[in-house]
């Protein structure tokens, strides 16, 4: 798109309140024009085809055709970029990972308090959010990814103990995470993982993912011994940092002030890991808006850890990764499909 010109906006959702408070939002901001609004996915399609906007925020629980549904076919018809507007409940926030799987850029969780002071307080989230999925590279499901086999010779004994992974993603996170993490096989060292979501997400988004993965996947809790083949999550609101404990890895959940405007944060995960495994770490940024994890990828770097950041072309939000690149702080800058392949490389070398 043309950025010189407003992002244009089509809101579907069934709320006259939502539809009219997202409305509100968007004009305060400057920078995005809503081009029209729909009550339902079959009104939606039509002003989809006539209006042509740029990003579509869609509402997950819709009448006469769920958002998920719809979704499907928006993306097998007219692919675009589509911002989910999701309730921050358990059963929204799996529909939610099921729509970011099927081509979704980016999602906000409603508020649970009063929703007109929830929105206000999400306005910048929300604007930053449209605004990046404008931008952003819409991409087919990706297929299941089959485990690189682990040289198991080359790898030292207790070098799965000693070593660490760290993989920071936001925008496009939750879908690149689970490609390189079906990429690792179950002989890898502990992995910790920050991905920007809130709460309840984050344990729906590990559970997910533990399903799909030869690693086990969990969400982190304070005092977690990190283990060879898991991998750990940071909740959401809570930043997850790694301490020691003799010879072994410890998660610490803390609820700190937020880093980078983030709770889970990159920059504080990596900080962490920076005392904890300093060069032993092979540290990740994926995909993601901003400069969180830029700065601590070349903390990583400059003490002699393995960094990789993914490359712009299979980014769906080139923002963090870049960030890092310009830093001087990824020592591999690699296609998503390689990344895994890289990380057990690292370690057998």
């Amino acid at each position: 798109m043309d950025e010189h010109r407003p992002v244009r906006v089509l809101i579907i959702d069934d709320s006259v309140v939502i539809r009219q408070l997202l409305k509100d939002i968007f004009a305060r901001d400057g920078e995005i024009e809503v081009v029209g609004t729909a009550s339902d996915p079959i009104e939606g399609y039509d002003k989809i085809v006539q209006l042509k906007p740029d990003v579509l925020t869609l509402d997950v629980e819709m009448p006469r055709m769920d958002g998920i549904t719809f979704l499907q076919k928006l993306m097998r018809s007219h692919p675009m970029p589509v911002v989910m507007i999701s309730t921050l409940t358990r059963e929204g926030s799996e529909v939610t990972l099921k729509a970011l799987e099927l081509g979704a850029v980016d999602f906000i969780a409603k508020p649970t308090q009063s929703v007109f002071t929830g929105m206000a307080v999400l306005s910048h989230e929300i604007t930053s959010k449209v605004k990046a999925a404008a931008r952003a590279r819409v991409r087919p499901p990706a297929a299941h990814v089959t485990p690189v086999p682990f040289a198991r010779s080359a790898v030292t004994r207790g070098t799965e103990a000693s070593r660490l992974i760290a993989i920071g993603a936001s925008t496009g996170g939750p879908e690149a995470i689970r490609q390189v993490l079906q990429g690792l096989p179950a002989e890898v060292p502990p992995i910790v993982i920050v991905q920007h979501m809130p709460p309840v997400f984050t344990r729906s988004f590990a559970e997910r993912l533990d399903k799909l993965c030869t690693v086990r996947v969990k969400e982190a809790e304070d005092g977690d011994t990190l283990q060879p083949g898991h991998a750990y999550v940071a909740p959401g609101d809570y930043h997850l940092q790694v301490t020691t404990n003799g010879s072994q890895f410890r998660a610490r959940v803390v609820q700190t002030e937020p880093v980078n405007r983030h709770r889970p944060s990159v920059d504080a995960l990596f900080d962490s890991v920076l005392q904890a495994s300093g060069p032993a770490t092979v540290a990740v940024l994926l995909t993601g808006m901003g400069a969180d994890g830029a700065r601590g990828l070349k903390k990583l770097r400059d003490v002699g850890a393995h960094t990789i950041a993914q490359d712009e072309e299979t980014c769906v939000v080139f923002g963090m990764p870049r960030e890092a690149i310009q830093l001087g702080g990824a020592e591999f800058v690699l296609p998503l499909p390689q990344i895994a392949h890289k990380v057990v490389e690292l370690l057998t070398a």
